[in-house]
């Protein structure tokens, strides 16, 4: 993409696919089909852009069944057990999880055959009966006894060299002869534009859809596609249409499955894919501060529906960072909320934090998943506010995250826009840090005892800030009351 500003004051803007040398050869009265480009234009800022994009999304991107139900609570083994597979202790966490109100439960990476660790079995789609000497049927019927739904992980395009797929199929890999191919994560990318490579990978999709009562698929692709190539030529297009032609078998032979589109974050997050798919997976990154930045980012184009965003452990196994369960628990708030952990060795009073935040979830997901998202000014840097307003503007939620220290005494005014302006709505605290009245001698009344204020003086007046310490959040509910 490019835009420039001609000498007339004009503004140009320039969007293409790029395609790999070679890849693209038309003979005479042959045709090419660019990926589509969306555009929109607002008069009312970036927030307008977005809302125009969201209404899209829900009107046009998503796939039709996706509004059917409200999107369930997940909880991902991955960080909770990572390669440590034990079927007892599965369904342990799978009770424990039930209890604390989730409603989807996911099997990572791990279960299939030779995956002890992330240098071996990519490509193996079986069973490890090792690991599950009896079946896994035992852990799916335990996860819908308990009224969850049950997920299992797949990166169906990828494959380890230390596997008995590629040991068997060396020339299924997607590379260019001559090239040294690198790897991503100890693999390597398969080439779906082999026609036995592609009808394996739907054949072991189909097997386990079929065999077991899976409601989601967890689609990981946990590398860059590098110098890829078919018959001697550049495939990059072909690679990508052939990965959309896979996901279309599998949705129409199983068409009540969810699929999660998952690459590391960020890697396959757009429209095309979304028409395939139900939710994103942002960033393996769950660190609730960084999570803060990276969720901002996603939802100029997407709505919070789609963002899968998860409450981690209070170490995080990605930055090492310690975060506080009211921190972590409202930055999961504003999207597709899930549980990144192992439920069976945290304390009971994590645990409890957990519940309070998916109770929390649950009674706000009606507004969050349906709302306008607002992305709201601040008189400090080291805040980020947003605001989600339902679309009658009777109610909202606003989330006011202290990313940094203060940079003044005072914190300025909050200023709430979208609302509708001779209405009066009464404005209440839902979820603050615990030690918020032990900052300052005097936090503003209204945090206290709520207040009644008019739409109008929300958007131009606001309300005075409260002083907050580093790395915490505070929510509040907005609600029409004439």
């Amino acid at each position: 993409m490019r835009v420039d500003v001609k000498a007339d004051g004009r503004r140009v803007v320039q969007a293409e696919a790029i395609y790999l040398p070679g890849e693209i050869a038309l003979a005479k009265g042959e045709s090419l089909t660019t990926p589509w480009l969306y555009a929109s234009y607002s008069d009312t800022g970036l927030n307008g852009m977005s809302h125009h994009f969201h209404g899209h999304v829900r009107a046009a991107i998503l796939p039709s069944e996706f509004a059917a139900k409200p999107r369930p609570i997940h909880l991902n083994t991955w960080e909770g057990i990572y390669f440590d597979h034990d079927p007892e202790y599965i369904m342990a966490m799978a009770t424990q999880s039930a209890e604390m109100g989730v409603e989807r439960f996911i099997i990572d990476d791990g279960w299939f055959r030779g995956r002890n660790g992330d240098k071996a079995g990519l490509g193996d789609w079986f069973l490890d009966e090792s690991k599950y000497p009896n079946g896994l049927t035992q852990v799916v019927e335990h996860v819908n006894t308990l009224g969850m739904e049950f997920g299992l992980w797949f990166e169906p395009e990828m494959i380890n060299k230390d596997s008995d797929l590629y040991r068997t199929h060396p020339d299924w890999l997607l590379a260019v002869d001559g090239y040294d191919q690198p790897t991503g994560r100890n693999q390597f990318v398969i080439n779906l534009q082999n026609d036995d490579a592609f009808n394996f990978l739907f054949e072991r999709l189909d097997h386990f859809l079929s065999a077991y009562n899976i409601a989601y698929i967890k689609w990981d692709m946990n590398r860059e596609i590098v110098q890829p190539g078919h018959e001697g030529k550049a495939a990059g297009q072909k690679q990508t249409e052939r990965y959309y032609a896979l996901v279309d078998k599998v949705r129409a032979a199983h068409p009540n499955v969810e699929i999660e589109s998952c690459a590391a974050g960020g890697g396959r997050i757009d429209f095309e894919v979304l028409k395939r798919t139900h939710r994103f997976w942002t960033s393996d990154n769950n660190d609730a501060l960084e999570r803060q930045r990276i969720q901002r980012g996603m939802s100029y184009f997407f709505p919070p529906e789609v963002m899968g965003s998860h409450i981690g452990a209070s170490h995080c196994h990605s930055t090492r960072r310690r975060h506080s369960i009211e921190f972590r628990g409202l930055t999961a708030l504003f999207g597709h909320m899930g549980i990144e952990l192992d439920p069976v060795k945290e304390t009971q009073e994590e645990k409890e934090g957990f519940e309070h935040y998916i109770k929390l979830h649950k009674a706000l997901r009606p507004l969050l998943h349906s709302g306008k998202t607002w992305r709201l000014q601040t008189d400090d840097d080291a805040h980020q506010i947003q605001a989600v307003i339902s679309q009658d503007k009777s109610e909202a939620a606003v989330l006011i995250a202290q990313l940094a220290m203060p940079t003044n005494a005072l914190s300025g005014h909050l200023r709430i826009p979208g609302l509708d302006a001779d209405a009066t709505y009464k404005i209440d605290v839902v979820d603050k840090p615990s030690n918020f009245n032990d900052i300052v001698n005097c936090q503003p009344l209204w945090t206290e005892e709520g207040c009644e204020l008019s739409g109008e003086w929300c958007e131009k007046v606001g309300l005075t800030m409260p002083i907050l310490d580093a790395e915490t959040a505070l929510l509040i509910q907005l609600k029409r009351v004439s």
